[in-house]
């Protein structure tokens, strides 16, 4: 990924969000960043979750510029996957020498609540 090539690792999450943002925009994909998503729990809203990115507007993209991705880095954007009732997620970490990226899929995903 060139935002990753061009940067490296050793910045803040949010130096990689803002480059991301105009890397995306330049290739004419739609997103919207740090959208306020609602979370509920059976049907009442409990609270509310900042996602990184929504991508045309089906996929969660988390960011981590963290030395090494864990187990609870990946549960967090599943759970983040299941909260928004969206099918696939991407987990992006800058903070490694090499781009980590792990594609996420919602096992509880229901097309029909949309």
């Amino acid at each position: 990924m060139s935002v990753h090539s061009t940067l490296r690792n050793g910045f803040q999450e949010v130096i990689y969000q803002r480059a991301l943002e105009i890397e995306m925009a330049d290739q004419g994909i739609s997103f919207v960043r740090e959208l306020e998503m609602p979370i509920y729990y059976k049907t009442q809203r409990i609270g509310t979750r900042r996602v990184d990115f929504l991508v045309e507007n089906c996929i969660s993209v988390e960011l981590k510029a963290l030395i090494q991705l864990k187990d609870v880095h990946l549960a967090q954007a599943i759970n983040y996957l299941e909260a928004y009732n969206l099918e696939v997620g991407l987990l992006i970490n800058f903070g490694s020498n090499s781009l980590e990226f792990k594609r996420l899929t919602n096992k509880k995903f229901n097309p029909k609540i949309q």
